[in-house]
């Protein structure tokens, strides 16, 4: 595998948390909202179709897979899940959970407020909780 540094700016406003068969799992450093980033481990990628058929299959499994028991396990109402690529150009999935009444309800969580980071005690809970989560899920690359 190609694999890709994590561009500055997003390792800056987030942690890792695991390494999948595509991409490296982190958690945004923003507790207002339960938010995963997937960022696939391949060079000089910044579209969806920059990635050959195998690896945008495996990406959308991710992203299916994670977001759908990330949903789960908080009880969120809506899973938002987007690459916008504006600031940061490397290919990079949000999945931000959602509930009526957040602080940016219905609007979108970016450009709302100043994030409340994680303090050590919230950061390892949250860590510890994803792993799991994902432990449970197949997530194994497709054989070409």
């Amino acid at each position: 595998m190609d694999k890709a540094e994590v561009d500055e700016r997003l390792a800056a406003d987030s942690y890792p948390i695991t390494e999948l068969p595509l991409c490296q799992l982190r958690l945004m450093n923003d507790t207002r909202y339960p938010w995963l980033l997937l960022i696939p481990r391949r060079r000089g990628v910044s579209e969806v179709f920059d990635l050959d058929e195998a690896d945008q299959q495996q990406l959308w499994r991710e992203a299916s897979r994670i977001g759908r028991a990330f949903k789960a396990m908080i009880g969120a109402d809506k899973l938002n899940l987007a690459s916008l690529g504006n600031v940061v150009p490397q290919l990079h999935v949000h999945l931000v959970l959602r509930r009526e009444g957040d602080a940016a309800w219905p609007g979108p969580v970016w450009g709302q407020g100043s994030p409340r980071p994680y303090d050590l005690d919230e950061l390892a809970a949250m860590r510890d909780r994803v792993l799991a989560l994902v432990e449970g899920l197949a997530l194994e690359a497709q054989e070409s």
